[in-house]
């Protein structure tokens, strides 16, 4: 069998340090295959993938390629071997076109060699054309969205005629077209029988796509399964070791006065106009609508990243004119954003620095430090949050995601805001700190706090809100109570077509 598997890996182990993140894990790629490889956030995938793809040395095991053993794997022999990756944040240059980046990752010739600008700008053509990106080659990366960036380096990967393709959350950023077009990219991979291994935390993606699944669990492998044997609910098991029964927490109460009050309001640069909502204190607003409908953008006029310029925001009956972020915190809005690796942990800082980046001026005023406070308040968020994390003194970079996310999330409630904007709260975390994360969000409005909730996952917005609120075109264009929300209804309003459209 081994010369008819691609990759075959053999009892891995690797430590860092004293935390053994692999704990002989075997692995096998058949060709033609997508194998999905699941676990929690912290389970091991992320050292599994980079032994793979040569840029972890394992401490044991072996792994073969095409049969071939191989030892000592460099990130250049992977490539030479016709390994591939494709990361979740793209490794691109910035300041360089994207037919110069697809160039530079497939150049083979020498260092002092003439580059033929012509020829690569039309490999890059026909790499783009063939996944089906309207793309231009002459772009400059730095002016692409994530998702544009993310089918760059899928280009990439296509040109370099890999054998093996590594896809780490490869959806997480991407338009509900663009996903359609990364799926028929992994379908015609198959055909060509390249083997994929295929990570997502999200599960219908694995059910559509994957043959078979790998599971991984505290660095060890919990076991490989078809995917048509598993039922959702069992997978989520094998992933978390026990049932997560409550994955959208009810909601407690009645929601209180109101807290936020939008009027008309508008912002032209954002393409925002005439949004009129309401949220009031304990309540969980959820805010629907298809990538690129203004949701985002709604939330950076509330925190005065790009002010309004019609309409009025009125917070607990007094009306403000919020001109930057300052003004903002300084009136009780909080903002946990989209793009965690840009805007929320810095890596290098420790946990407890983090938590009070946005309360400086409450935590040390006239400039006196008061360490000590700062450290208690790290520690209780790390108690309350359920922060896994050896001490508040650990650096941001030392998380999971998951729990990454729940220092984001401490560093503005330690603000002590009124109302709370996520901004696709779990995007990225696994099943189990998604609950977590879910409880937490609930738990603060029980506590009161009001809650503008943004999400691209329709599941959860429907499992999570009170309300439902659903833009298009920079327009709040419908609102639903909670029991006349469900996905058609969303769906028809995000489109602007009727529900019996979208239901058949």
């Amino acid at each position: 069998m081994g010369l008819q598997t691609l990759l075959q890996l053999s009892e891995i182990r690797k430590s860092f340090g004293a935390v053994r993140a692999l704990k002989g894990v075997s692995f096998e790629l058949n060709p033609g295959e997508v194998h999905a490889l699941l676990g929690e956030n912290g389970a091991g995938k992320s050292t599994l993938i980079k032994t793979i793809t040569g840029a972890h040395q394992p401490d044991g095991g072996s792994m073969r390629v095409a049969g071939v053993e191989i030892s000592h794997l460099t990130p250049s022999k992977a490539r030479e071997l016709g390994i591939a990756c494709i990361y979740q944040q793209p490794a691109l240059f910035p300041d360089l076109t994207v037919s110069e980046n697809i160039g530079l990752r497939l150049k083979k010739s020498g260092l002092f060699s003439r580059v033929r600008w012509a020829a690569q700008r039309k490999h890059a053509v026909e790499l783009l054309q063939q996944i089906g990106a309207e793309i231009s080659p002459d772009a400059v990366v730095r002016s692409l969205s994530m998702p544009e960036q993310q089918l760059v380096e899928i280009a990439c990967a296509l040109g370099s005629g890999a054998r093996i393709v590594v896809m780490d959350e490869p959806t997480a950023s991407l338009t509900q077209k663009e996903q359609q077009l990364l799926f028929k990219v992994v379908c015609d991979l198959r055909k060509n029988g390249v083997g994929v291994i295929y990570i997502s935390h999200r599960l219908e993606e694995i059910f559509a796509l994957a043959d078979r699944v790998t599971v991984l669990r505290d660095g060890e492998s919990v076991g490989t399964y078809a995917v048509d044997s598993l039922t959702e609910s069992a997978m989520i098991k094998l992933m978390v070791g026990r049932e997560v029964s409550s994955i959208y927490p009810p909601s407690e109460g009645a929601p209180g006065a109101a807290v936020l009050e939008l009027r008309e309001l508008g912002c032209a640069a954002s393409g925002v106009s005439g949004v009129n909502l309401e949220i009031r204190a304990g309540e969980i607003v959820g805010m629907a609508g298809l990538v690129g409908a203004g949701r985002t953008e709604l939330a950076r006029i509330l925190f005065g990243i790009t002010p309004a310029d019609s309409g009025e925001i009125i917070l607990n009956g007094e009306v403000l004119h919020i001109r930057s972020p300052r003004e903002a915190i300084a009136r009780g809005i909080a903002y946990v954003p989209e793009d965690r690796r840009r805007h929320g942990v810095i890596l290098e800082m420790p946990i407890a620095q983090n938590m009070t980046m946005a309360s400086h001026p409450r935590f040390f005023p006239n400039s006196w430090l008061r360490l000590a406070a700062e450290h208690q308040l790290a520690k209780d968020f790390i108690r309350d949050l359920g922060i896994k994390a050896f001490s508040p003194d650990a650096p941001g970079g030392s998380l999971s995601g998951g729990n990454q996310q729940k220092v984001s999330v401490a560093r503005w409630l330690a603000t002590q805001p009124k109302l709370l904007i996520l901004d696709e709260p779990t995007q990225g975390v696994d099943v189990g700190a998604k609950s977590e994360i879910h409880k937490i969000i609930r738990g603060l409005a029980r506590e009161g706090l009001a809650v503008l909730m943004i999400s691209s996952d329709l599941p959860e917005v429907l499992g999570m809100s009170d309300r439902v609120a659903v833009m298009r075109n920079g327009k709040l264009v419908e609102i639903l109570e909670k029991q006349d929300a469900d996905a058609h209804s969303v769906m028809a309003a995000a489109l602007g077509t009727n529900r019996n459209e979208v239901a058949s």
